[in-house]
């Protein structure tokens, strides 16, 4: 791989995967839609070059995918527009690849496995029983038949640099200012958050590899880990000494009453009360050691960045 074309990259597992594809040498494309966002997180880096544009216009994409080898598909769009839109754009990407013969290398949730509780492998039965569970599982099937070679990565709930548009960043950003915070879900129930670095570090291992296209590969972080555990853990590395509250269930239905994103969370809430374990060991077999970066580190290195975009901000 010499080139290569990040869509989403102003999100947290785009950027992490630019990072990690400039880190090995490749010449990357980093597509989103704001230029400022892209200018601010990468002009300083000479290996990549940003393009603004919009995954519905075909055309943007053609542009951008001129020369590339592997497209990685790390964008999502809100929610509520998932519905009516989400097909339409993997629709795009699968056009391009094809015209472009290309690879892609997607990065996806674990929605489609539905209730599947914990030691999840790649050949767990799919059976969501949510609505952006079931488009998260069309979506996988329109890439399977699509007859492109494909990498389709499952990760956990996503915590990292510029990974805001997280469950954790909520937690993250009051910790940062030091005012008061709120976890989302039961934090005494255990779950799993991968490092955005290490989810691009794995999804680029894979990219890598011949043998890893045209698979689904289940990638879990460092281990389950509660709310509490991490509120204590942020506590040892900053000093954090507020009161961390808890966000319900309850408590988005109520918001979602005015917020129609508030409202689609509510749905996907049952992976806070029935976490979704990952199983890494077909990754570990066929690439070798998952990238398990400890709670502890990543946390650390997630509010520096904050502190960092912060200081560049003002």
């Amino acid at each position: 791989m010499k080139k290569a074309l990040v869509l989403g990259a102003s999100g947290g597992i785009g950027y992490s995967i630019v990072k990690e594809l400039s880190s090995r040498g490749v010449q990357v494309t980093a597509f989103a839609r704001t230029k400022s966002r892209l200018e601010k997180l990468f002009a300083a880096d000479p290996s990549v070059s940003i393009f603004a544009g919009d995954l519905f216009q075909l055309h943007d994409l053609r542009e951008a995918a001129t020369g590339v080898d592997v497209i990685f598909h790390a964008a999502n769009i809100p929610y509520e527009q998932w519905e009516t839109k989400l097909q339409g754009l993997v629709t795009n990407i699968l056009t391009v690849v094809k015209e472009n013969s290309v690879r892609l290398a997607m990065a996806d949730n674990v929605y489609a496995y539905g209730r599947a509780g914990k030691c999840v492998v790649e050949t767990t039965p799919k059976n969501p029983h949510t609505k952006k569970g079931k488009i998260r599982l069309q979506m996988e099937e329109k890439v399977k038949g699509s007859g492109v070679p494909f990498i389709l990565a499952h990760f956990p709930d996503f915590y990292g640099p510029n990974a805001e548009n997280t469950l954790l960043h909520y937690t993250l950003k009051n910790v940062a200012k030091h005012k008061k915070a709120a976890y989302v879900g039961d934090p005494k129930i255990a779950k799993e958050f991968i490092f955005t670095p290490d989810a691009a570090k794995a999804l680029v291992n894979l990219a890598f590899h011949e043998e890893a296209y045209g698979q689904v590969w289940n990638i879990p972080s460092s281990g389950v880990v509660t709310g509490d555990e991490l509120v204590e853990k942020l506590r040892e590395i900053s000093g954090y000494d507020k009161k961390v509250s808890v966000i319900s269930k309850n408590m988005i239905r109520l918001l979602g009453l005015f917020n129609a994103g508030m409202r689609e969370v509510v749905e996907m809430f049952y992976l806070n009360e029935e976490p979704v374990v990952l199983d890494g060991g077909k990754y570990e077999k066929w690439i070798g050691p998952l990238p398990r970066t400890p709670y502890k580190q990543g946390l650390m290195r997630t509010l520096e960045f904050m502190a960092q975009d912060t200081e560049a901000s003002s």
